[in-house]
């Protein structure tokens, strides 16, 4: 027995306890759904952000991404998996009954686009806080291309309550206060980038893609075909992580810290404030001329492609990294999740299951700091697993030491089964041990996995991506409309909408300051310092 794994079970048996088995019942988690509006035919909806949906600035549950057709789902911290579900469903029926005959695409890869100039940049309003919004877009247009911002995910929002935390400081000799629980917090992302392969294996499901995505693009993938126009690889998981997809290759040599929230936030924070070479060249706000934010690496913090963020909600202009100065880490973000076809509404509560498993045990796994050469590891195990996950020869690097990807999940489930063991007994249920038993299947059987199936599906009927996400979509549409609302009916969704657009008017009719003065002053306000740390009883 490993000394990790002897730390590991004293820290599952302390748990046992009924203080914390208590407030692990309070885990909260919620859900940030992305999909694109469809035309009945496939192709992407040109129409702008609907009526009936609000805001996209500030409705509480529906807004949109980066362009006017990428539709964002939000749903609130909830300490029950079950009524996330429902309140996705709740916000998935009422968009469906009130955007026409347009569909919800269900892939993460964007359907059939001809061309770039037919992905809408998402529009706020006329407020300087909305029209900041858009130039940010228009910046990651011309970094890094429409196409790529037109790719879905499904963003899963992950926090531990306070009463837990106070427990865990005292378990482990420290002292509870917020300064101590972000620094836990981080040690759970610690071992989350070096695990995080284990995502795209078991939810990636995106093996395919429609070849117009490709359009323009260098590339050296081993592309097959399938249909008339899809390309694949054979034992692809999630072509959406991989350099294809939501990446940047000069962040890639960014080296973020994850092993003190100080150095994070200045790391991070030097990336906004480093020029790049490479977007020199566009305007940022000379005589007017907006084609980014800032000529540097990232334009705001929002712009840093991971697989996690540590997150603290923002106040009104506030900058990610000052409310993490400021309050410290609050909840996590994992972003490494495809959409998953096979649900209606992207995501099974079996996902959230297993994730709050997964979570849970990236705290509990003793995690020491992170060197430079472990997260370029962590790097390179995550870039083989998307595009090679489900070939049998595959390796990994654990340490240095080369392992088969189901050789390491032989180990990581003995930690998972424990971690499910001990939620089950939280909540007085099974179904933490099962959604382990599930996910544990995928790795005997690849096959199994959202990618196998759905490439399976493709290949057994000569069939293309597009084709398959229409009949899914069409599927799906009928779904929705037979969705029964559970927290919010039409009424309320009518409501919603309604107060969205007033707090648009009165943003906008409250605004003091020039668009260029508003820049100029957000870029140069001075960060947020460390607040003093007066700890908690």
């Amino acid at each position: 027995m490993t000394a990790n794994s002897t730390r590991f079970e004293a820290r599952i048996e302390a748990l046992q306890s009924s203080e914390f088995l208590s407030s692990l019942k309070d885990i909260k988690r919620g859900v940030e759904r992305e999909a694109l509006r469809i035309n009945p035919n496939g192709t992407l909806a040109q129409t702008p952000h609907p009526q009936p949906l609000g805001s996209a600035l500030t409705h509480e549950s529906i807004t949109t991404d980066f362009s006017e057709s990428l539709l964002e789902f939000i749903t609130p911290p909830e300490s029950s998996a079950a009524t996330t579900t429902a309140q996705l469903k709740d916000i998935h029926k009422y968009v469906i009954d009130n955007i026409g005959e347009e569909q919800i695409w269900p892939l993460s890869m964007p359907c059939f686009i001809d061309d770039e100039a037919h992905i809408p940049i998402a529009y706020f309003g006329e407020s300087n806080v909305g029209k900041m919004k858009r130039v940010y877009r228009i910046g990651l247009k011309n970094r890094y291309g429409s196409m790529m911002q037109a790719i879905a995910g499904v963003h899963f929002n992950f926090s531990l309550p306070d009463s837990f935390w106070a427990q865990w400081a005292s378990l482990n000799g420290k002292a509870h206060s917020q300064e101590q629980t972000s620094a836990d917090y981080f040690g759970l992302i610690r071992n989350y980038r070096r695990f995080c392969w284990l995502i795209p294996f078991l939810y990636g499901a995106s093996p395919a893609l429609c070849g117009s995505f490709l359009k323009g693009k260098q590339h050296a993938l081993p592309f097959e075909k399938v249909g008339k126009g899809t390309v694949y690889m054979p034992y692809a998981t999630s072509l959406r992580m991989s350099d294809l997809g939501y990446t940047s290759a000069e962040q890639s040599s960014l080296k973020i810290c994850y092993n003190e929230l100080d150095n994070y936030v200045h790391l991070l924070r030097s990336a906004m404030t480093t020029p790049s070479t490479r977007f020199s060249s566009f305007a940022a706000g000379e005589e007017g001329n907006y084609q980014q934010l800032s000529r540097n690496i990232i334009q705001i913090e929002n712009e840093l492609y991971s697989p996690i963020r540590p997150k603290q909600p923002t106040k009104s202009m506030e900058k990610p990294t000052d409310a993490l100065v400021r309050r410290g880490i609050n909840y996590i973000e994992v972003r490494a999740l495809d959409v998953n076809p096979f649900s209606s509404i992207g995501i099974t509560q079996t996902q959230f299951d297993f994730l709050d498993v997964f979570l849970l045990s990236c705290l509990l796994i003793p995690s020491a700091e992170l060197d430079e050469v472990q997260l370029n590891e962590a790097k390179e195990n995550m870039n083989k697993v998307v595009l090679e996950g489900r070939n049998p020869e595959l390796m990994l690097s654990n340490n240095g030491a080369e392992i088969s990807l189901p050789q390491w999940c032989d180990t990581l489930f003995g930690y998972f089964k424990q971690a499910a063991t001990l939620l089950d007994k939280a909540n007085d249920t099974d179904r933490y041990s099962r959604a382990v038993d599930s996910e544990f299947e995928k790795v005997g059987n690849p096959d199994l996995t959202p990618s196998g199936q759905l490439l399976k599906r493709l290949l057994e009927s000569d069939k293309d991506n597009g084709v398959l996400g229409l009949e899914l979509a069409q599927q799906y549409q009928q779904e929705m409309k037979q969705f029964s609302y559970t927290f919010t009916d039409e009424k309320g969704f009518a409501e919603q909408a309604e107060v969205s657009f007033k707090a648009q008017k009165e943003i906008e009719a409250a605004d003091n300051k020039d668009f260029d003065t508003f820049i100029r002053d957000y870029f140069a306000e001075a960060p947020a310092k460390k607040m003093p740390d007066k700890g908690q009883a």
